[in-house]
């Protein structure tokens, strides 16, 4: 008798996140009542907004708790439509942008949409962890581009060139990245879209964190070049520059014949997102300009004080970050007997030190780690002192 496994082939091929099970031991330690600090978690620390959770209360006390339409409803699609438009310069209407359970969701749609088993989809490294799970489990290869901190983690054209073959069928983009905060030039990502474009191939641009920026590089969405009007889909949310990552709404836009294949794969999966979700989301994109300056401004700061503390470590290395919260650390100079990979270097700093970092290998870069600036100032200056004395402790 044959025995077959209790899981699928699919199932088995993906790992858990592990930016997730760093932050559920760091909370199990602090349960303990072990005094840990997290640098591991990849949401703002604040609470959603109070005129945005308004509304969200709003709609459950006058009933608007039914079934929506499933791309989400027309009002939220015309104001996403509308920005994408006037913030993108994206060929945009409310026809192509579908509503999703957060940005998770519609990377996942859209990806679903256009990869097929042997297609490969090309990823720079750092990277978010789910890509390559995501592309892994519709059965296609991802292609890793590996960076350095001393080209700001981003990749050439010529690495661009060199790893497209009659299989490549998307590239991902992340401007601004997590894990790495930096971002591309408009004028470097009008240079790869010249090449997506003679390649023919899909490009995924990921702004989760777009206005989570800090000026010394501006914003700009790749799908507004006319060359990738049929080529380039866009990913956005409101999880981040709004504190709302618990309400789960992402969206996107990109050529109608993708938005609409996407839009039946969630009408036969998920069906609308949450429709009290959808109202608060309304409320941020609508009336929420201030709201996202003001935690913006916030970041700003905590990224110039865990800036000047990571600047008395000796033998790491980092690019300042652009954008979004995080800090990724070359640490290849603390590499021991007991750290020979980011896993255990992440193990040795969070039993020995109590500091929560997430490892390089979650993102495709074992040589170095992520930290989350999305914190209080307290902590991250207790915790940058914690992770000096941890590594300084591997090189006595």
């Amino acid at each position: 008798m044959t025995t077959r496994s209790r899981l699928s082939d699919r199932a088995e091929l993906i790992k858990p996140a592990q930016t997730l099970a760093i932050a559920a031991r760091a909370t199990a330690m602090k349960k303990q009542g072990i005094d840990v600090v997290s640098f591991s978690t990849g949401e703002p620390d604040f609470n959603t907004p109070d005129g945005i959770s308004r509304v969200g209360v709003s709609a459950i006390e006058s009933g608007f708790t039914h079934y929506t339409d499933a791309k989400g409803i027309v009002e939220l699609r015309e104001a996403v439509a509308e920005k994408f438009v006037r913030e993108n310069g994206l060929p945009s209407t409310p026809e192509s942008v579908l509503v999703s359970s957060g940005g998770k969701h519609s990377l996942f749609n859209a990806l679903l949409s256009i990869i097929n088993p042997g297609d490969e989809v090309i990823i720079p490294a750092p990277y978010w962890v789910s890509y390559p799970e995501m592309v892994t489990l519709l059965g296609g290869k991802p292609i890793i581009l590996e960076t350095s901190a001393a080209g700001r983690y981003k990749f050439s054209l010529e690495q661009l060139r060199d790893n497209l073959s009659p299989n490549t069928r998307a590239l991902i983009l992340n401007s601004p990245s997590n894990p790495t905060g930096s971002m591309y030039t408009p004028e470097e990502l009008k240079e790869i879209a010249q090449v997506v474009a003679e390649a023919g191939i899909y490009v995924i641009s990921d702004e989760l964190y777009e206005k989570i920026i800090y000026g010394t590089v501006k914003h700009f969405s790749i799908g507004s070049l006319p060359e990738l009007a049929d080529l380039a889909i866009t990913i956005n949310g409101v999880s981040k520059a709004w504190a709302m990552t618990g309400w789960r709404i992402g969206f996107m836009t990109g050529p109608l014949d993708v938005l609409k294949a996407a839009g039946a794969i969630q009408s036969q999966t998920t069906s609308n997102p949450s429709s009290i979700s959808q109202k608060a989301a309304l409320e941020a994109i609508l009336h929420g300009a201030e709201d996202a300056e003001r935690l913006r401004q916030s970041f700003a700061k905590r990224r110039e004080l865990m800036g000047s503390l990571l600047a008395e470590i000796p033998d790491i290395a980092y690019p300042i970050p652009d954008g979004a919260f995080y800090y990724f650390i070359n640490a290849e100079e603390y590499r021991t007997e007991r750290t020979p990979d980011s896993i255990a270097l992440a193990e040795h700093l969070l039993v020995n030190h109590h500091v929560a970092i997430v490892p390089g290998e979650a993102f495709g870069d074992d040589r170095g780690f992520r930290l989350s600036y999305a914190c209080s100032d307290d902590d991250i200056r207790k915790g940058v002192e914690r992770l000096a004395t941890g590594l300084r402790e591997l090189k006595q």
